[in-house]
């Protein structure tokens, strides 16, 4: 039986939805349905094998316009679990038989984000080897170093040497010369076959003590690994534990397709077996999708779900609608959520000695300049936010390194005043804003 982290085990459906809270406005209904989800995904992996390999993820429908929390909502779900993920957008792919991307791509996309951010180890590695890189460093340099090398030593595990000049010795990674089309698809690893064979070229680099640690841990962590335990547990999280959000699903059915003649039926139908669970060859080995969670996601303007092909339909049982954002959405958005982009400012302009602060008549302003461009001209949802944030934080942007006053405050007016003659002029507000 798979063991299951402590820290994911104490997720439940509520704490996971106070964890959402934290970044996402609104969308209740989407928010619950993503966290029954991924705790029917802890409760699957207590059961025994006979019993757990006949429970497959129930995938997510999520229907709603740009910029209401969708690709949010599954990126913080993922990074809350610890789970490889991946977002891909629809039409990236085509019909097999036409130029563009294959879809089996995605599953060989999450099989290496797996691999790059598997959990635990390289941090394990880095505190039981912090000795290692010292050892590269080049013959000439450790002469000097060798009268003292244990005082050294010590300076180093204490951190006292960071910024000391030395000179390392690196293999230089050999240019990937052979493009063969239809090799990845394929699962083969065609740079790594012939890397093997090619002799390794070695060059000398100076940098600081604290550089060459950050570029020789990772090398000298690899050598320390069992790279087949590594792959075998990074493929088993993926198979087990993946996330896979596909947006801009409603742009492959006939009735929202636009540009050229491409059969968007075909790329539903070739996306329908990776759904369904089928083995996908990967250069780390065959990978099975019939466990991984896909969320899909449109706006469905000019389309509707029951455009999608019916066995498409049927492999997405849970579809949830999210909201259009009100104006007093974009008000908590600006301040309730811990990445809020007033935050974000108040924190860079900190780092000039200016003291940034919003009063509640400027936030609201700011709220309903963004609600009202939305109504008059296009609706991108909390996107329109962010760039009223940014025309109106624009001069004290740039001029604060040269600004003396300490304090700034932003106001009704202040809002008023940067963006008045934008709205004033349509054609205008609509090209900058």
């Amino acid at each position: 039986m798979p063991q299951i982290d402590e820290d994911l085990a104490q997720l439940t459906p509520k704490k996971i939805v106070e964890e959402l809270d934290k970044y996402i406005v609104g969308q209740a209904e989407a928010k619950r349905a993503v966290a029954v989800a991924l705790r029917n995904r802890i409760r699957r992996q207590k059961l025994p094998e006979d019993v757990r390999k006949e429970i497959i993820p129930k995938n997510i429908l999520m229907i709603g316009p740009t910029g209401v929390g969708k690709t949010e909502i599954a990126r913080r779900l993922a990074e809350l679990s610890k789970s490889p993920f991946i977002k891909v957008e629809a039409t990236r792919f085509t019909e097999v038989g036409y130029v563009g991307k294959n879809v089996d791509s995605m599953i060989r996309e999450l099989v290496a984000f797996g691999l790059k951010h598997r959990a635990g180890q390289p941090k394990n590695i880095f505190e039981l080897f912090q000795g290692v890189p010292q050892q590269r460093i080049s013959p000439e340099e450790a002469e000097n170093l060798r009268r003292k090398r244990e005082e050294y030593r010590q300076k180093l595990r204490d951190g006292e040497l960071e910024n000391l000049q030395i000179e390392i010795e690196l293999e230089e990674q050999p240019k990937q010369m052979i493009m063969i089309p239809g090799m990845e698809e394929m699962g083969i690893d065609m740079s790594g076959m012939f890397g093997d064979m090619l002799p390794k070229r070695k060059k000398k680099k100076r940098m600081s003590v604290a550089e060459a640690r950050k570029v020789l841990l990772p090398i000298e962590s690899e050598k320390l690994l069992d790279m087949d335990k590594v792959i075998a547990e990074a493929i088993e999280r993926v198979e087990n534990r993946g996330i896979v959000f596909i947006d801009e699903i409603d742009k492959v059915t006939a009735r929202g397709s636009h540009g050229p003649d491409v059969s968007r039926e075909g790329v539903q139908r070739d996306l329908l077996p990776i759904i369904e669970g089928t083995t996908i060859n990967t250069k780390y080995g065959p990978v099975r999708t019939d466990f991984i969670l896909f969320i899909a996601a449109g706006a469905f303007h000019l389309a509707k779900p029951s455009d999608l092909i019916p066995e498409f339909q049927g492999r997405f049982p849970i579809r949830v609608e999210l909201n259009p954002l009100t104006e007093q959405d974009f008000l908590r958005i600006l301040t309730e959520p811990k990445n809020a982009i007033t935050k974000q400012y108040k924190a860079l302009l900190e780092t000039e000695g200016i003291t940034l602060e919003f009063t509640e008549a400027g936030l609201k302003e700011i709220a309903r300049v963004a609600h009202d461009l939305n109504e008059r001209i296009e609706n991108i949802g909390a996107r329109r936010l962010y760039t009223v944030v940014e025309k109106v934080l624009e001069e004290i942007s740039f001029e604060a390194p040269d600004v003396s006053e300490p304090k700034v405050i932003i106001t009704e007016d202040y809002v008023n005043t940067r963006i008045k003659e934008i709205l004033a002029d349509e054609d205008l507000s609509a090209f900058i804003l």
